[in-house]
C-alpha cells in the first residue's frame, strides 16, 4: 500500500488536475496584485483613490484574455480563477467606493462593478452584498435639498445599468433580493432624468421576467411609479414606461390592470405615433397572453379597437393584425361553444360596407359578447366636454357596430339615443363617424325596428340630429327592405310637427337629406309617396327665406323628379298641384302673416309655373277670400306681392289653360276693387299700392283682349282716379300707366261724363313733385286727347279742350326742359281738335313766356296743319 501511495505521487497531473492548478495560480497571482492595489482604495487624498481605482481598471483588463470567444475554455478557466479573488477582496472594498466623496472615484468603482459582474464565474453570488449598496446609493434618504444620495444623475444611470446587469445575470437567483431591487426602482422610475427613468423601465421589465414566480408579490408597488412617469414629457420615456408597464403586469398581478386603463387610454389621444404605438401593442399583447385575460376582455378590446381608427396607417395595420390574432385565438380555446357557427357560417350580408374585410367569427363574437359592458362607457364619453374624447368614442362606436351587424338590435335604443345626441356635435369629424355608425345601423337592422325608435323620437323632439340620423340610417339601409315602409316614413316626414318644426337652416338641410336620400336610395319606389315629399319640400322652401335654401330644395326637387322619370319640378307641380293646393288652402280662413299655410301658399303659386292654370278654381276663391279688406293686412300684402309676380308671367302661369279670362271679373271687383279703397294709415297705402302693381302687372302681361281691357277699365278706372292722390309716388306713377293703357286701348270716349273726369286728375300731376309722374302725366293726356274723335261730337267737349289748352300753355314754359318737350307734344295731338283755338289761346301767352321758343315751335306747326274742312 505505501508503494502504491509512492508510485502515485510520483505519477505526473492529468489534464483536470493541471487545469485546477493553473486557475489556482491564475487566481493566487490575481490576488497578490488585488492585494498591493486595494490598500491604495483607502488613501486619504482622492487622487490617490483615484489612481488606485484607474491602476486597478488596468489590472483587471490585462487580466481578461484579448479574445475569449476563439478560446471558450481559456475563458472559463479566466472567470473561474477571477471568482474566488473578486468575491474575496475585490467586491466589498469597490462597494464601499460608491459611497466615496468623489464623482470620479463613484464613477470607476460603479465602471469596475459593471466589468467585474461581467467577468465573474458565478456573479449571482454577489447579489446579497451589490443589492443592499445600491438601494443605499439610489434609494436611501433624501437629503435635505430633497436629492437622492448619489447626486450626479450620470452616476445614478450607471447605477441603474448596473441593477439591470445584475438582473440580467442574476436571473431567478434574485428572488431573495426582490425588496431591494423594487425599492430602488420604485425611486428611479420617478428620476429628474430622463435617461434614468428609460433604464428604469427596462429594468422593471427586466426583473420581472427574471422572477415570474414571486415578482407577483411586488409588482403592485410599481405600478404607481410607472403612471406618474407615463405623461412625461419625453416621448420615448412614455414610450418605456407604456411597454414596462405591459411587461411588470404581464408577469405581475392582474389586478393592477384597473389602475392602468385609464392612463392607457389616455395615452391613445398622444400626439406622438410611437406612443399609441406602444399602448396598441401592451394592449393586443394582454389580449393573447395575460392570465386573467378573460376577466379583462370589455375593458381591453376598447383600447384595441380605438387603434383601428388611428391617423397613422401603420398603427391601424398593427391593431388590425392583434386584433386578428385575439379572435382566432379566442376562436381556437372556444371552438366547442362556436361549432354550430364555425361549421355553417352565415355569408355577409348583402349590404356589408366592406364584405372582403369582414372580421373573423372570434373578433364578431368577442364583441357581441361583451358589448353590454363597453356600450354604457362608450355612450357616456359621447357625452364628454373634450372633444378629442368624444371623437375616439364616435370612431370606437363605428368599429363596434361593424363587428357586432345585426346583434346591435338588442342595444339599438341606447345606440340612437346617443347618436341622436352625437350627431348635434359641434365638431365635423364627430358628426361624420356618428353619420357612418347610423348607416350601418341601417346595413344591418331590420327598417321595420328603427324606424319605430327613430320616428317616435322625431314625434317627442323634432331636432337637426334627429332627421340627420334617419337619412343616414335610411341611406345604409337596402332598397327592397326600405320599400314598404317608404310611405310611412315620408307621411311621417310631411306631418306638420315635423317639416315645420324649425325655421333653423341646419333643420331645413337635413329635412332636405333625408328626402334625397330616399330619392336616391329607393329611386322609382318614391312615385307612391311623391305628394307627401312635395309637402316636405314645400314647405321647406316656405321657411327657407331667412336660411337661403332655395337653391339646395330646387336640386332636391330636380332630383325628385329625375328618379321618377319626369322632366324636372314643373311635371311634379302639375302632377300634384291640385292636392297640394287643397292641402294649403285647408285653413285658409284662418290664416295671418304669421301662418306657414301662408307661405307654402306663396311657394305652390310662385313655382307651380303652367299648372298653376289648372287650379284656378281653388286658386280664385282663395284669394278672393284672403284679400278681403277685414283679413290681416300684412297677409294681404304678401299674398298681393305673389300675384303681382305671377300676372307678370300670366301666359305661363295662371292663363296657361286660356281660362284666366273667365275669372277676370272676380279678380276685378272682388279683389282689386275692396283693396283699391281709401282707408287711413301706412298700411291701407302699401296695400293700395300693391292693388294698383297687380292690376298694372296684369295690364301689361298680354293676356286681355281690348275688350276684357275695356271691361276691367269700366269696373277699375275711377278707383284708379283716387289713386292719383297717393303720397306713394310708386302708386301715382303706376295709376297714370294704367289710365294710358286704358285710354290706348278704348274704341272711344265710351261714358262722355266719366271720361271728362280724368283729364283734370291728369292735370294735377302736372304739379306732381316727381319728374317720372309728370311725363308719365303727359303720355297719358296724349292718350285721353286721341279718344276724342276729329268729327262733330267734338264740339260737346270744345270748353274741356279749351281749358286744357290753356292749362298745358303753362307748363309749356316750365322750368323742367323734358316737361316742356312733353306738353308741347301733347298740345300737338290735340292741335287737331281745335287748332284755331289753341292759335288764339297761344298767342295771347307767347310773350309771358320766358322763352317763346316752345310757343313758336307749336304755332309753326298749326299753320302746317291742313285747313279745316
Amino acid at each position: 500500500m505505501a508503494a502504491l501511495m509512492a508510485a502515485e505521487a510520483a505519477a505526473p497531473p492529468g489534464p483536470t488536475e493541471a487545469a485546477e492548478t493553473s486557475e489556482t495560480a491564475e487566481a493566487a497571482e490575481l490576488s497578490r496584485v488585488l492585494s498591493r492595489l486595494l490598500p491604495g482604495l483607502e488613501a486619504d487624498s482622492k487622487v490617490g483613490r483615484r489612481r488606485a481605482l484607474e491602476a486597478l481598471q488596468r489590472a483587471l483588463e490585462a487580466a481578461w484574455p484579448e479574445a475569449p470567444d476563439a478560446d471558450p475554455a481559456a475563458a472559463a478557466a479566466a472567470t473561474a480563477a477571477f471568482q474566488g479573488p473578486w468575491a474575496r477582496l475585490l467586491l466589498p472594498r469597490l462597494l464601499y467606493c460608491l459611497a466615496d466623496p468623489a464623482e470620479g472615484c463613484r464613477a470607476l468603482a460603479a465602471h469596475l462593478l459593471d466589468l467585474g459582474l461581467r467577468r465573474a464565474a458565478r456573479p449571482r453570488d454577489a447579489l446579497p452584498r451589490l443589492l443592499p449598496a445600491l438601494a443605499a446609493r439610489l434609494a436611501g434618504p433624501e437629503s435635505a435639498r430633497g436629492r437622492p444620495p448619489e447626486a450626479c444623475e450620470e452616476l445614478r444611470l450607471a447605477l441603474v445599468q448596473l441593477l439591470s446587469l445584475a438582473v440580467r445575470l442574476g436571473g431567478p437567483a434574485l428572488a431573495p433580493h426582490l425588496d431591494d431591487a423594487v425599492r430602488v426602482l420604485r425611486r428611479t422610475l420617478l428620476d429628474p432624468f430622463a435617461a434614468v427613468r428609460r433604464e428604469s423601465c427596462q429594468c422593471a421589465a427586466g426583473l420581472a421576467r427574471a422572477t415570474p414566480d414571486h415578482f407577483h408579490m411586488q409588482s403592485e408597488s410599481l405600478i404607481g411609479p410607472l403612471m406618474q412617469s407615463i405623461s412625461h414629457q419625453h416621448w420615448k420615456v412614455r414610450v418605456a414606461v407604456i411597454e414596462a408597464t405591459g411587461t411588470v403586469i404581464q408577469f405581475g398581478s392582474s389586478k393592477s390592470v384597473d389602475d392602468v386603463l385609464p392612463h392607457f387610454a389616455q395615452r391613445l389621444f398622444d400626439d406622438v405615433p410611437q406612443v399609441r404605438q406602444a399602448v396598441t401593442c401592451v394592449v393586443g399583447g394582454w389580449l393573447l397572453d395575460l392570465r386573467d385575460r378573460y376577466s379583462f376582455f370589455h375593458k381591453l378590446i376598447p383600447l384595441l379597437l380605438s387603434s383601428l381608427e388611428d391617423d397613422i396607417p401603420e398603427i391601424a395595420l398593427a391593431a388590425a393584425g392583434l386584433w386578428e390574432k385575439v379572435g382566432l385565438q379566442w376562436q381556437r380555446e372556444n371552438e366547442d361553444d362556436l361549432k354550430d357557427k364555425l361549421d355553417f357560417s352565415t355569408p355577409p350580408p348583402a349590404h356589408h360596407p366592406s364584405p372582403e374585410t369582414r372580421p373573423v367569427l372570434g373578433c364578431r363574437e368577442l364583441v357581441f359578447r361583451n358589448l353590454s359592458k363597453i356600450l354604457p362607457a362608450v355612450c357616456h364619453d359621447l357625452t364628454d366636454w373634450v372633444v378629442g374624447t368624444r371623437l375616439k368614442a364616435a370612431q370606437l362606436l363605428l368599429v363596434l357596430l361593424l363587428h357586432a351587424e345585426d346583434h346591435s338590435t338588442q342595444h339599438l335604443d341606447a345606440v340612437l339615443r346617443v347618436l341622436h345626441r352625437a350627431c348635434a356635435d359641434d365638431d365635423p369629424a364627430v358628426v361624420r363617424s356618428c353619420t357612418r355608425s347610423a348607416e350601418l345601423v341601417g346595413v344591418f337592422v331590420s327598417p321595420e325596428v328603427f324606424l319605430k325608435l327613430i320616428l317616435s323620437m322625431l314625434k317627442k323632439s323634432p331636432s337637426p340630429s334627429g332627421l340627420l340620423v334617419l337619412a343616414s340610417v335610411i341611406r345604409g339601409c337596402p332598397r327592397e327592405a326600405l320599400q314598404p315602409h317608404l310611405k310611412v316614413i315620408a307621411v311621417e316626414l310631411a306631418r306638420p310637427h315635423i317639416c315645420q318644426g324649425s325655421e333653423n337652416r341646419l333643420y331645413g338641410e337635413h329635412l332636405l337629406l333625408c328626402v334625397r336620400t330616399l330619392a336616391s336610395v329607393c329611386q322609382e319606389d318614391c312615385r307612391g309617396c311623391s305628394l307627401q315629399l312635395m309637402e316636405v319640400l314645400v314647405t321647406v322652401m316656405a321657411l327657407s327665406g331667412a336660411t337661403g335654401l332655395s337653391d339646395k330644395v330646387q336640386e332636391t326637387m330636380d332630383a325628385l323628379a329625375a328618379v321618377q322619370d319626369v322632366d324636372g319640378s314643373q311635371d311634379l307641380y302639375r302632377e300634384h298641384v291640385g292636392p297640394l293646393m287643397e292641402w294649403v288652402a285647408a285653413s285658409h280662413h284662418d290664416w295671418t302673416i304669421h301662418s306657414v299655410e301662408l307661405l307654402q301658399f306663396n311657394v305652390v303659386v310662385t313655382h307651380a309655373g303652367p299648372a298653376l292654370g289648372e287650379v284656378l278654381p281653388h286658386l280664385v276663391p282663395i284669394l278672393r277670400s284672403c284679400l278681403q279688406p277685414a283679413r290681416d293686412p300684412q297677409m294681404r300684402l304678401r299674398l298681393f306681392s305673389s300675384l303681382s309676380r305671377v300676372l307678370l308671367s300670366a301666359k305661363q302661369t295662371v292663363d296657361s289653360q286660356g281660362q284666366f279670362h273667365h275669372y277676370l271679373n272676380t279678380v276685378a271687383k272682388d279683389i282689386l276693387v275692396p283693396n283699391l279703397q281709401w282707408h287711413a294709415g301706412k298700411t291701407a297705402a302699401a296695400i293700395r299700392t300693391a292693388a294698383v302693381s297687380c292690376l298694372w302687372a296684369l295690364l301689361s302681361s298680354d293676356v286681355l283682349s281690348e275688350k276684357q281691357i275695356w271691361e276691367v277699365q269700366e269696373t277699375l278706372m275711377l278707383d284708379i282716379l283716387t289713386t292719383l292722390e297717393e303720397d306713394s309716388q310708386m302708386t301715382r306713377l303706376i295709376s297714370c300707366q294704367i289710365i294710358n293703357k286704358f285710354l290706348k286701348t278704348s274704341s272711344g270716349v265710351g261714358d262722355p261724363d266719366k271720361f271728362i273726369k280724368i283729364y283734370p286728375e291728369l292735370l294735377k300731376r302736372l304739379d306732381d313733385v316727381s319728374h317720372e309722374v309728370r311725363l308719365a302725366a303727359t303720355s297719358a293726356l296724349v292718350s285721353w286727347l286721341a279718344c276724342i274723335q276729329n268729327d262733330d261730337g267734338k264740339s260737346y267737349y270744345q270748353s274741356n279742350i279749351q281749358f286744357l289748352y290753356r292749362e298745358l300753355l303753362v307748363y309749356l314754359d316750365d322750368p323742367e326742359g323734358a316737361v316742356q318737350d312733353a306738353v308741347l307734344e301733347v298740345l300737338k295731338a290735340g292741335s287737331v281738335l281745335f287748332p284755331e283755338l289753341l292759335v288764339r289761346e297761344t298767342e295771347a301767352v307767347v310773350h309771358k313766356h320766358r322763352s317763346p321758343a316752345h310757343c313758336q315751335q307749336l304755332l309753326q306747326h298749326l299753320q302746317a296743319l291742313p285747313p279745316a274742312q
